[in-house]
């Protein structure tokens, strides 16, 4: 490897992007950054809040901004939020300066993870499953285009999904396939 590895995660709302994201940082040895707390460090409140002070499209300027600045550092994983990808110039960046994996989840399978979630402004809406149906049609594709990589992770626990993604590192030639056990995890002795 001539570059530092840099991987970026990308889905829908509440898909386990910083859970996996943060696993797969320390076992591969990369700093760990989640887009949705570098903002609410920078605006100095919750997304939550922004939102409804603000807007999406004022949210979305500064997404870009974090975006940007984020991908330009190798040697990260990082977690990206649901609506990352609506914008070309993010899909363009993490694209072009990263290895991006799609989280793929359906939209039953987020509505039961996410039912009593009152945190992400989208889903506060009278028809959760219908709105999370909306975005995964609207977004299903822009992750597509964005991704190197798609991971179908509706069902797997997060060890399986870190596996996942470290078989396709291995398999891409990214690691070095004598730090990857059989079990998906590295040997904890390299």
């Amino acid at each position: 490897m001539n570059a530092p590895l840099s991987l970026s995660l990308v889905g829908m709302p509440g898909c386990g992007k910083s859970t996996v994201g943060r696993h797969l940082a320390r076992q591969l040895g990369l700093r760990f950054a989640d887009t949705d707390a570098e903002i609410e460090q920078r605006i100095g409140m919750t997304i939550r809040d922004y939102f409804a002070a603000h807007g999406e499209e004022a949210f979305r300027a500064i997404e870009q901004e974090v975006i940007e600045a984020l991908t330009t550092e190798p040697g990260r994983v990082l977690a990206t939020g649901g609506g990352a990808v609506l914008r070309p110039s993010n899909r363009d960046a993490l694209h072009s300066r990263s290895h991006v994996f799609y989280l793929r989840h359906t939209p039953e399978e987020l509505h039961r993870r996410l039912r009593h979630d009152t945190h992400r402004p989208l889903l506060q809406v009278a028809d959760p499953l219908r709105r999370l149906r909306e975005l995964f049609r609207e977004r299903d594709p822009l992750y597509r285009r964005t991704a190197h990589y798609v991971i179908e992770a509706a069902r797997p626990s997060v060890p399986a999904l870190i596996s996942m993604v470290l078989m396709q590192l291995e398999m891409a030639g990214l690691v070095d396939p004598s730090l990857v056990l059989a079990s998906g995890t590295l040997d904890p002795g390299a």
